[in-house]
């Protein structure tokens, strides 16, 4: 068994660190990214090298999806084919673009996250889709990227929605790895506990200095707790990936969330991946963790996060459609207890009447 770990640099410097990492790797790097990530950090990465042995081959856009299209179109570029290494910028689609072009290339990548929104730039998978955005395959491979590089500055300036979507994402994992690892009783190998002790670092971080980590991405100037809950969403939630299987990686909340793209009227509305998470983590109820969800509820609602079934524009008559869908994949097949649709029915109903 291998388990491969990236390095990191934070901070409004972080990508000083460039030469010193990336030169023993080669001398031709090209950049793929977003067309707003790349106008985020192209230049300043640009800067960051303009000294060193690294030569920018080119600086190209990802295409707008992770699709095998896309990839192929990105290697018909020579400047791409004769790099040494890949810089990956943006978020989680534009990194996992780079990330299966490297791995398959078998080449060194490196990532560049300019939002605060998954642990993408941290992990081996890469999710890959049709052009039309629906699910083609997920890829999965050994290697991580070399290093991540975090420029706090670039991630303070990017939209603010991202971060607070990012936030109720990463909660979710503390709260699904904790719960799905009771269901392997005591049968947890070693590289699993550590992730399992680690996803506490998914959660209570980010309701410390969640609300602080806002203002803070508002105002554009990256601190103390902007600085906790990017490494916490993409770091600590990177690593617990890595080091549990499947079924440690995703639960109640995710499944929920999948039941929910049935809703058209959520769908429409357009609400982000994390938050319509951040509600499903909720679900905390059908655990009965009555103090986690309190905790969890007060927080929701300084931070914004949807609460009820109408802030996701959903209904108590959409639940069984929800619920069907929720339950027909394998997100809570290694949950402690068998799920049943009342159950999630129940604790629905009983969100509904909260009032505290």
């Amino acid at each position: 068994m291998r388990k491969y770990y990236p390095n990191y640099s934070i901070g409004t410097d972080a990508y000083s660190d460039i030469p010193m990492v990336c030169e023993k790797y080669g001398t031709k790097a090209v950049i793929i990214g977003g067309k707003r990530a790349l106008a985020a950090a192209a230049d300043l990465i640009k800067e960051a090298v303009k000294d060193s042995k690294i030569t920018i081959t080119g600086v190209f856009e990802y295409g707008g999806e992770a699709s095998r299209e896309h990839i192929d179109e990105l290697n018909s570029h020579q400047e791409v084919v004769d790099a040494d290494m890949i810089f990956a910028c943006g978020g989680g689609k534009a990194i996992d673009t780079c990330k299966v072009l490297a791995q398959e290339s078998k080449r060194p990548f490196f990532t560049f996250p300019t939002i605060a929104s998954t642990c993408a730039s941290c992990t081996s998978l890469g999710i890959i889709y049709h052009p039309d955005g629906s699910l083609r395959e997920y890829s999965f491979q050994e290697k991580p990227s070399e290093w991540i590089f975090i420029n706090t500055q670039v991630i303070a300036n990017a939209p603010v929605k991202y971060l607070w979507a990012g936030i109720g994402d990463t909660m979710a994992k503390f709260y699904e790895c904790t719960t799905s690892a009771r269901g392997d009783g005591d049968e947890l190998d070693h590289s699993t506990s550590m992730g399992v002790q680690i996803s506490n670092l998914c959660a209570k971080p980010l309701v410390k200095y969640g609300v602080e980590a806002l203002e803070e991405c508002k105002n554009h100037r990256p601190g103390k707790a902007l600085e906790e809950v990017i490494l916490g969403i993409i770091v600590s939630t990177g690593f617990v990936s890595n080091l549990v299987g499947i079924d440690l990686n995703t639960g109640l909340a995710h499944a929920c969330y999948n039941g929910f793209t049935v809703c058209r009227s959520t769908e429409e509305h357009g609400h982000l991946h994390g938050e319509i998470v951040a509600y499903c983590i909720r679900l905390l109820k059908v655990d009965h963790q009555e103090d986690e969800f309190k905790k969890i509820y007060e927080f929701s609602k300084n931070m914004g996060f949807p609460v009820k079934l109408a802030d996701i524009h959903a209904t108590l008559d959409d639940m069984d459609a929800v619920i069907t869908k929720a339950l027909s994949g394998i997100d809570v097949r290694k949950w402690p207890y068998e799920v049943t649709p009342d159950m999630i029915l129940d604790a629905v109903k009983k969100i509904e009447e909260v009032s505290f």
